[in-house]
Parts: structure tokens; C-alpha cells; sequence
């Protein structure tokens, strides 16, 4: 946008990211069936990938502030789909792991979601949607 140019709405990153962030919510509340949030997912899918964590890494890595995983934790424990312990060595920390209900959960959930990601972007072509990854990769460092 230079000095001259008129502001247009529909022209800004901002409202485009969140216009695609609610088309990708809409695909994943579709087929997912409200069965889990997005959040819940997220911490599901990362303790599937590198199993059971500090409650605080888990929400690092999956970019949550420590009250919002809390309440994810929380929520999943309730769900049996994990368990929370105190850390054997720091008693300050959580740890989290995937309970076999869990596990199962999130291995169903998995293929849901690589189609919830075809979904999503569908209307680009396979170099548009490499494109896009790494340009989005590249701003949320």
C-alpha cells in the first residue's frame, strides 16, 4: 500500500487470514462434528507426535499461554482422553500424556484432518499451497 492508496478492507492480510482461519474452522466444526475443539485437537495431535510433555512446553509448542492450555488440559483429562501428573523430578511441573482412549481418539482423528487440510485448500494448486505454507511459516515465527 503506498502513501496515496486508499485503505481497502478486503485488500488487507489481516482480514484475509482471518476470512481463510474461518473458512478452515467451518471445514473442521463440519467434519469433526463438534466432537473437539480446535485447541483440544492441537494438543492431541502433538502429544500423538512427540508423547507425553510438560503441560507448559505442550502449550508452547502448540502456541497456547499457559492459562488457555490449562483449561485444554483440563478439559481433555475430563474427556479420558489424557492424564496429568505431577513431574517426578519438579514438582511444579504437569505432565502430560495420552490415555489409550486418547490415543485411539486421535489416530481416528487424524485422516479427518488431513482432509480437513485438503479441504482447506482446494482451491489452490499443489505449487500455490507450497507457496502458501512457507510464506505463512515464515510470518508466524
Amino acid at each position: 500500500m503506498t502513501e496515496n492508496s486508499p485503505y481497502v478492507l478486503e485488500e488487507q492480510v489481516g482480514f484475509l487470514l482471518r476470512k481463510a482461519n474461518q473458512r478452515h474452522r467451518l471445514i473442521f466444526s463440519t467434519e469433526v462434528a463438534n466432537e473437539i475443539a480446535p485447541a483440544q485437537f492441537s494438543a492431541l495431535a502433538k502429544l500423538h507426535e512427540i508423547g507425553p510433555v510438560s503441560q507448559n512446553q505442550l502449550g508452547r509448542m502448540i502456541a497456547l499461554d499457559s492459562a488457555t492450555i490449562k483449561g485444554v488440559v483440563e478439559r481433555l483429562v475430563a474427556s479420558g482422553y489424557v492424564s496429568s501428573q505431577r513431574s517426578p523430578d519438579d514438582a511444579r511441573l504437569r505432565i502430560i500424556e495420552l490415555t489409550a482412549e486418547g490415543r485411539r481418539a486421535i489416530e481416528r482423528l487424524l485422516p479427518v484432518a488431513q482432509l480437513i487440510t485438503q479441504m482447506t485448500l482446494d482451491p489452490l494448486n499443489e505449487r500455490e499451497v507450497a507457496t502458501l505454507t512457507r510464506l505463512l511459516a515464515k510470518i508466524t515465527l
